[in-house]
């Protein structure tokens, strides 16, 4: 089995750099002292058989972060974030699976081997990779040494970046050749394609995909390039068609491949991140030049999305990152931004998005050249979302008149509508009725119908999808979770005496199920994650770092067993009364069923306690078999 991942997630569902065997995860795992490790970023005090220290995931005054040495995992209790020693350097140090594993294991001295089984994907994957690197290298020394490279270094000048910021962001030229970089390099079809460098052309000729165009690398978060983009020169051509008649788009980017997601990916979020996480603010632009402009100015933390809108999993990459989220838009495409959606996203996120106060018709290239400081402004102005689209409605209302106010009004309502929260909501209605002079009483019934009955979108608006519901943690039953307990911490006391016919909950069935087989606790949970199981994850991960305030007896083991046993044996009468009913048993074959299985429940807690068990162990045994058959 392999895992895979993505920089954003906190399993390993996704992308996989390198296919690496579970016995080398385990040993990475085993040799790492996840106490030690973690003691370099937190202070951690030993608590009985814990230790426990403040959650660097979440602002806490009261420890509610804890580590089991023992196992290797780690659980908040305040925000829930669990994991191992893998987990916990991808989510410290922003790395994927892959990096982080790397450096535990050259932490602990490992070199790690390929999964035989998974050769090919990785082989492909790494060709794809050293062929993107080329790539980059071979566009980055054609914009800086080429002749034919001249009219794109004096429009990059003229934009405000010079060699020094072409260097740092690698920028490159694409020449005006049908097959330059295909020829120049020597790439086969296969990387061509799997790369989307190129294509064979219908003369079955390699051809390459970008021509006459700026480079602009696209590296994932560890700095490996995966994609290009590229930018054609605004002349001789720009938008008008060239002289074989073909006509550009100004913007053209990698094709989705096995090493690049548009939909997960962020330009410059290698280079942003750190002060991304020192200044807890991330700043989205529409393009390319507009992230350099951001950099160039002093605000080495801006991103962009690569030729797609931004979606969820940006922001669930960005949650990672920082919880202020600017966006540096035109104001026009700002405003048209699905308001439900960002809504959506900050709720389910726990980010805030803002939107910064570019001047009228500037974008942040041109304010970087010519006025440095209004982009720093612009930023550090910022305002929440819906007050932006409250302030684009009123600004263009006519206030001088009742019917100008009324229309304002009205308009206003239906954006505030929009907004989930009705305490949100409320305070943006005192501001609006302040501005246009109205009663807040006329407004706040509006809202209301508004917000229960949504206008019809028009024509030009997007469909946003509703949110989906989040499923509420239920409380486990009491004797599951303490039998789950003993099994994590004591489990040679408990081993033969627990099946999975005990657990009436399905989640605590799952952990049983996951525990009775030969992996470690770690890779339960991890085994849990990939198939969908959060809540199961979640609570075996608590159990995983539960202080126990002293050792169990034996008595303690058979008391918690017996009432495990009591619980599922009620559930399973019910279950006779059910088929009794349904006409699956008879009156006399239910009636001594439920005689024989009392009297049992009775000799539970006497010298013959242990007889009763194994008879009830059989019989529930028996019932959950036959209906599974």
């Amino acid at each position: 089995m392999t895992y895979t991942s993505d920089v954003s997630a906190r399993d390993y569902r996704y992308f996989l750099p390198m296919a690496i065997s579970e016995s080398e995860i385990a040993q990475v795992r085993s040799a790492t002292d996840i106490v030690a490790l973690i003691s370099e970023t937190v202070a951690l005090k030993k608590s009985g058989r814990r230790w426990t220290g403040l959650c660097p995931f979440h602002g806490e005054k009261t420890p509610s972060f804890s580590v089991n040495g023992e196992e290797g995992r780690y659980y908040c209790f305040g925000c829930r974030a669990s994991g191992d020693q893998i987990t916990f350097v991808r989510e410290i140090q922003h790395l994927d699976f892959m990096d982080a594993l790397r450096m535990l294991a050259d932490r602990a001295g490992i070199e790690l081997h390929d999964d035989a089984n998974a050769g090919p994907a990785r082989k492909e994957r790494q060709e794809a990779m050293a062929a993107m690197e080329k790539a980059v290298t071979w566009y980055h020394e054609r914009l800086l040494n080429s002749p034919d490279a001249r009219p794109a270094r004096e429009y990059l000048k003229s934009r405000g970046i010079g060699g020094g910021i072409a260097r740092q962001f690698k920028l490159g030229w694409a020449p005006d050749e049908w097959d330059g970089l295909a020829k120049g390099l020597k790439f086969p079809e296969k990387v061509l394609l799997d790369t989307g460098l190129g294509f064979v052309n219908k003369g079955d000729r390699r051809q390459d995909a970008l021509r006459a165009r700026i480079i602009f690398p696209i590296f994932d978060p560890g700095g490996k390039a995966i994609a290009v983009g590229g930018r054609v020169l605004p002349s001789p051509y720009g938008s008008a068609p060239r002289p074989d008649g073909r006509v550009e788009a100004k913007y053209k980017n990698s094709p989705e491949t096995s090493i690049y997601s548009k939909r997960r990916t962020l330009y410059a979020l290698n280079w942003a991140k750190d002060d991304v996480i020192k200044s807890d603010e991330i700043i989205v632009c529409e393009g390319y030049t507009d992230v350099i402009a951001f950099f160039v100015a002093g605000m080495p933390r801006a991103v962009a999305t690569c030729g797609t809108a931004l979606g969820e999993e940006h922001f669930k990459t960005m949650r990672n990152f920082a919880k202020r989220i600017v966006l540096a838009y035109d104001a026009d495409k700002a405003g048209q931004s699905a308001a439900a959606s960002v809504y959506q996203w900050e709720r389910q996120n726990e980010v805030d998005v803002f939107v910064a106060r570019l001047p009228k018709g500037s974008d942040p290239a041109e304010l970087a050249q010519h006025d440095p400081e209004a982009l720093r402004k612009s930023v550090t102005d910022a305002v929440p979302f819906l007050q932006f689209r409250l302030d684009r409605v009123l600004e263009s209302a006519n206030l001088a008149t009742a019917e100008g106010r009324g229309r304002a009004a009205e308009h206003a309502m239906e954006v505030l509508a929009e907004h989930p929260s009705e305490l949100v909501r409320d305070q943006y209605i005192m501001q609006v009725a302040g501005t246009l002079r109205l009663e807040e009483s006329l407004l706040r019934p509006r809202v209301v119908e508004l917000a229960r009955n949504p206008k019809p979108r028009t024509a030009n608006e997007p469909p946003t999808a509703p949110s989906p519901p989040r499923a509420a943690r239920l409380p486990m039953p009491r004797p599951g979770l303490e039998a789950l307990r003993l099994r994590v911490h004591f489990p040679n006391d408990v081993k033969d005496r627990l099946i999975a016919a005990y657990f009436v909950n399905d989640v605590q069935r799952e952990i049983f199920d996951g525990l009775s087989s030969e992996r470690s606790l770690s890779e339960v949970i991890d085994e849990l994650d990939r198939r969908g199981e959060e809540e199961a994850a979640h609570v075996l991960s608590e159990l995983a770092v539960d202080e126990l305030d002293r050792d169990y007896t034996v008595e303690d083991v058979t008391a918690v067993v017996s009432q495990l046993i009591r619980s599922a044996v009620t559930v399973e009468l019910k279950n006779v009364a059910r088929d009794l009913k349904e006409g699956n048993m008879t009156p006399e074959v239910a009636d001594v069923t439920v005689r024989d299985v009392k009297e049992r429940l009775v000799l539970l807690d006497s010298s013959s306690g242990h007889l009763a068990e194994n008879e009830l162990r059989e019989w529930l045994v028996e019932r959950t078999s036959s209906r599974s058959s």
